[in-house]
C-alpha cells in the first residue's frame, strides 16, 4: 500500500519516507509548528514520527501522510515541499468523514502548490471510502483558509477540537469533480 505515488506533473504526493526527516527539519519553521505540530521537530522525534507514517501504511491504518514534493532540487529532481495527510479516523469525525492536514516549507509557499495537492488527494480519499473532506483551520490561518476555498471546499461552522481548541471547519464531497 506505502507504493501510492499521486501526480499532476508539477506536484507529487507519495509516502513520506526515512529520508525525508532531514528536509523536513530543515524546512520546519514557526508557522508550521503554530499550525500543525505545536513544537519544534527534534530529530528523534521527526523519525518516529515519519517511522509511525510508514507503519500506518504498511499495516492499513487510517494515517495515510504524504510528502508534497516538485522539481527544484540542485539536479532539477523532486524536492520536500512540505507534507500532506488523510485521517479516516479522528475524536470530532462522523463516519465517513476524513481529516486532511497540510502543510508547506516557508521557501515553496505562495506557488499553489497546497492547492494542488489536496486536489490531487481527494480522489485518492473516495477511491479509499471517504464521503466528506474535513479541514480543519485555525481561525488565525487565512492561507489555510485560502486553501481550503481554492480546492472547493465551503464553510461548515466552528467547533472545538477535544482539546478545546476553536476552530474552523471546511468541508468537500471528495466525488466531486472541479
Amino acid at each position: 500500500m506505502s507504493d501510492v505515488t499521486l501526480s499532476d506533473g508539477t506536484v507529487t504526493l507519495s509516502p513520506l519516507r526515512a529520508d525525508d526527516v532531514g528536509p523536513h527539519l530543515a524546512g520546519e519553521d514557526a508557522l508550521l509548528v503554530r499550525w500543525l505540530s505545536g513544537a519544534p521537530s527534534t530529530r528523534e522525534g521527526a523519525e518516529a514520527y515519519f517511522r509511525h507514517c510508514r507503519e500506518q501504511w504498511a499495516t492499513a491504518g487510517p494515517l495515510r501522510a504524504f510528502g508534497i514534493r516538485t522539481a527544484g532540487g540542485p539536479d532539477g529532481g523532486p524536492v520536500l515541499a512540505g507534507t500532506i495527510d488523510v485521517r479516516f479516523s479522528a475524536a470530532g469525525l462522523d463516519p465517513g468523514q476524513v481529516n486532511v492536514a497540510y502543510g508547506l516549507y516557508p521557501s515553496w509557499r505562495g506557488r499553489g502548490l497546497a492547492t494542488r495537492a489536496v486536489l490531487l488527494l481527494l480522489p485518492y480519499v473516495a477511491r479509499e471510502g471517504g464521503r466528506e473532506a474535513v479541514i480543519k483551520v485555525d481561525p488565525g490561518n487565512p492561507a489555510s483558509a485560502a486553501v481550503a476555498r481554492r480546492a472547493g471546499f465551503t464553510p461548515a461552522g466552528r467547533a472545538h477540537d477535544p482539546d478545546g481548541v476553536l476552530y474552523d471547519r471546511y468541508v468537500r464531497d471528495p466525488h466531486a469533480t472541479g
